[in-house]
């Protein structure tokens, strides 16, 4: 990690995590973050689900909740970025305070509740986006909607034409019966509207789907053979647990989804049994903060990792670092690329 990014971090981590956020964001936007670049060798380059990746280590969406630096993060190792999630409606999302830092366990709480500007001003700033990069819209739904299945629709509707890909979120469980769209009949019908969007758009894009952690086989095995006859372009696993198994220090017990690296063997399982399931791509997410466990959920099966929480304790460049490291991991097993490295080691987790 670079020194002044150390002495940074540790000035963030002594005020309120929500606030150190945002501060965080402005210090990228003035210029004080990595500027080289994805990472990238021929080891690294991939596509998943047509997309082409300089390497796959890519942003999870809620960093940048509301596109406000797009710029910026393209100039970091990251080899693709996803921001939201996005609401039709602007909304301010659950009373603070509402993120905690778990630092024994480099770990984190939210409770956000889908807290951003709405489509409009986040279409606006996607408009101006930076070409060079691969960007993606998580998708989100109104707390106050009547159909929140209709949302997903909405916002696809409008933005699609400013992003890469987007992703379908019904895994937060921080929206009142969000994760409830995660039955088979209530998802089966929420893809197909979604679908039916995408399929009316001027230039169709890939469309992902986010689970939960906390589903059970019999779940999983339902939301894979959804997913398998939807028509979608693959899988993100997963987002953020409400298990508080083995948690230390305070603010364990407060509501909420937990991230950072407690999630990472229980996500892990899920994307490897996930992918006895389909050979639709899957993107690992949980716990992801170095380049072993990026090549671990990769050698499970997935076909590139997201990170977020292990930016709070790794800094911005931690992208970066992770990427050379994977390059350095693949060389070491005689990987040509790293789609030959996609579920070799998948028993180790099943």
């Amino acid at each position: 990690m670079r020194a002044l990014e150390t002495i940074g971090l540790k000035a963030l981590r002594q005020i309120d995590p929500e606030t150190a956020h945002g501060l965080a964001l402005k210090a990228l936007n003035m210029g004080l973050g990595p500027r080289g670049g994805p990472v990238t060798s021929p080891r690294l380059k991939t596509t998943v689900a047509g997309l082409n990746l300089p390497n796959p280590i890519g942003l999870a969406a809620g960093f940048d909740k509301n596109a406000t630096a797009l710029h910026a993060l393209a100039k970091t190792g990251f080899g693709f970025l996803e921001v939201g999630a996005a609401t039709p409606r602007a909304q301010e999302g659950n009373p603070k305070p509402r993120l905690y830092r778990l630092t024994k366990d480099q770990a984190a709480i939210n409770r956000f509740g889908f807290n951003n500007e709405g489509m409009e001003a986040i279409v606006s700033r996607l408009a101006n986006r930076p070409k060079d990069a691969v960007i993606g819209l998580n998708l989100g739904a109104n707390k106050d909607s009547a159909d929140k299945s209709s949302d997903f629709a909405k916002v696809l509707t409008r933005c699609a034409a400013t992003v890469d890909f987007a992703t379908v979120n019904v895994s937060s469980p921080n929206t009142e019966k969000l994760r409830d769209l995660q039955g088979k009949a209530a998802l089966a019908a929420l893809l197909a509207n979604v679908m039916e969007a995408r399929a009316a758009l001027p230039v169709p894009i890939p469309v992902f789907l986010k689970i939960a952690p906390d589903l059970t086989p019999d779940e999983i095995a339902e939301v894979a053979e959804v997913a398998n006859a939807s028509g979608i372009d693959a899988i993100i696993a997963t987002n953020t647990t409400l298990d508080r198994n083995g948690l230390h220090g305070p603010h364990t017990s407060e509501m909420g989804g937990l991230s950072g690296q407690p999630l990472f063997e229980k996500s892990t399982r899920v994307l490897a049994q996930l992918a006895g399931l389909t050979t639709l791509p899957i993107i690992g997410v949980g716990g992801v903060g170095s380049a072993d466990q990026a090549y671990q959920k990769i050698r499970a099966g997935a076909s590139a990792v997201q990170l977020y929480t292990a930016l709070v304790y790794g800094g911005i460049s931690l992208a970066g670092d992770i990427a050379t490291g994977l390059d350095a991991l693949l060389a070491r097993d005689g990987f040509a690329n790293v789609a030959d490295a996609v579920g070799s080691g998948r028993s180790d987790w099943t």
